[in-house]
Protein backbone atom coordinates (compact mmCIF):
# COMPACT_ATOMS: atom_id res chain seq x y z
CA UNK A 1 0.00 0.00 0.00
CA UNK A 2 1.03 3.54 -0.68
CA UNK A 3 2.16 5.55 2.35
CA UNK A 4 -0.24 8.47 1.91
CA UNK A 5 1.62 10.82 4.26
CA UNK A 6 4.93 10.40 2.41
CA UNK A 7 3.20 10.54 -0.96
CA UNK A 8 1.23 13.69 -0.05
CA UNK A 9 4.42 15.39 1.16
CA UNK A 10 6.34 14.48 -2.00
CA UNK A 11 3.41 15.47 -4.19
CA UNK A 12 3.01 18.87 -2.57
CA UNK A 13 6.75 19.43 -3.01
CA UNK A 14 6.45 18.69 -6.71
CA UNK A 15 3.42 20.96 -7.01
CA UNK A 16 5.51 23.69 -5.37
CA UNK A 17 8.22 23.04 -7.96
CA UNK A 18 5.65 23.28 -10.75
CA UNK A 19 4.46 26.54 -9.18
CA UNK A 20 7.94 27.99 -9.63
CA UNK A 21 8.15 26.78 -13.22
CA UNK A 22 4.58 27.70 -14.19
CA UNK A 23 3.11 29.99 -11.54
CA UNK A 24 -0.03 30.87 -13.52
CA UNK A 25 -0.96 27.21 -13.88
CA UNK A 26 -0.84 26.58 -10.14
CA UNK A 27 -2.49 29.93 -9.37
CA UNK A 28 -5.31 29.03 -11.78
CA UNK A 29 -5.81 25.69 -10.05
CA UNK A 30 -5.85 27.37 -6.64
CA UNK A 31 -8.50 29.83 -7.86
CA UNK A 32 -10.69 26.98 -9.11
CA UNK A 33 -10.17 24.98 -5.94
CA UNK A 34 -11.13 27.91 -3.69
CA UNK A 35 -14.15 29.06 -5.73
CA UNK A 36 -16.66 26.71 -4.12
CA UNK A 37 -15.57 27.68 -0.63
CA UNK A 38 -16.49 31.27 -1.39
CA UNK A 39 -20.08 30.34 -2.21
CA UNK A 40 -20.43 28.43 1.08
CA UNK A 41 -23.73 26.68 0.40
CA UNK A 42 -22.14 23.41 1.52
CA UNK A 43 -20.26 22.87 4.75
CA UNK A 44 -16.57 21.84 4.56
CA UNK A 45 -17.27 18.21 5.51
CA UNK A 46 -19.83 17.81 2.71
CA UNK A 47 -17.41 19.38 0.21
CA UNK A 48 -14.68 16.94 1.25
CA UNK A 49 -17.02 13.94 1.04
CA UNK A 50 -17.98 14.97 -2.50
CA UNK A 51 -14.31 15.53 -3.33
CA UNK A 52 -13.46 12.01 -2.17
CA UNK A 53 -16.16 10.48 -4.35
CA UNK A 54 -14.87 12.46 -7.33
CA UNK A 55 -11.27 11.40 -6.62
CA UNK A 56 -12.37 7.79 -6.92
CA UNK A 57 -14.19 8.34 -10.22
CA UNK A 58 -11.24 10.30 -11.67
CA UNK A 59 -8.68 7.84 -10.25
CA UNK A 60 -6.46 10.57 -8.75
CA UNK A 61 -4.09 9.17 -6.10
CA UNK A 62 -2.82 12.61 -5.19
CA UNK A 63 -6.37 13.85 -4.73
CA UNK A 64 -7.11 10.87 -2.48
CA UNK A 65 -4.06 11.64 -0.32
CA UNK A 66 -5.03 15.29 0.07
CA UNK A 67 -8.80 14.96 0.45
CA UNK A 68 -8.74 11.93 2.78
CA UNK A 69 -6.65 13.94 5.21
CA UNK A 70 -8.83 17.03 4.74
CA UNK A 71 -12.01 15.01 5.32
CA UNK A 72 -10.74 13.67 8.62
CA UNK A 73 -9.64 17.15 9.67
CA UNK A 74 -13.19 18.46 9.22
CA UNK A 75 -14.59 15.57 11.25
CA UNK A 76 -15.69 13.01 8.65
CA UNK A 77 -15.86 9.49 10.06
CA UNK A 78 -14.95 6.35 8.09
CA UNK A 79 -18.66 5.52 7.95
CA UNK A 80 -19.48 8.94 6.50
CA UNK A 81 -16.67 8.60 3.97
CA UNK A 82 -17.86 5.13 2.95
CA UNK A 83 -21.26 6.44 1.84
CA UNK A 84 -20.06 8.72 -0.99
CA UNK A 85 -17.50 6.07 -1.95
CA UNK A 86 -20.45 3.73 -2.51
CA UNK A 87 -21.98 6.39 -4.76
CA UNK A 88 -18.71 6.60 -6.68
CA UNK A 89 -18.71 2.84 -7.21
CA UNK A 90 -22.30 3.01 -8.46
CA UNK A 91 -21.48 5.91 -10.79
CA UNK A 92 -18.56 4.03 -12.32
CA UNK A 93 -20.71 0.94 -12.76
CA UNK A 94 -23.48 3.09 -14.21
CA UNK A 95 -21.07 4.71 -16.64
CA UNK A 96 -19.84 1.29 -17.75
CA UNK A 97 -23.45 0.23 -18.27
CA UNK A 98 -24.23 3.32 -20.38
CA UNK A 99 -21.08 2.90 -22.47
CA UNK A 100 -21.89 -0.77 -22.94
CA UNK A 101 -25.18 0.36 -24.49
CA UNK A 102 -23.15 2.67 -26.76
CA UNK A 103 -21.13 -0.33 -27.93
CA UNK A 104 -24.39 -2.06 -28.85
CA UNK A 105 -25.42 1.12 -30.73
CA UNK A 106 -22.13 1.02 -32.64
CA UNK A 107 -22.69 -2.61 -33.57
CA UNK A 108 -26.19 -1.80 -34.80
CA UNK A 109 -24.78 0.52 -37.35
Amino acid sequence: MLNRNEYRSELLGRVGELGKLSPDTVAGYQTLSAAGKLIAHLDPKTRELISLAVTVTTRCDGCIAVHAQAATKVGASKEEIAEPLGAAVAMNAGAALVYSARVLDALAG
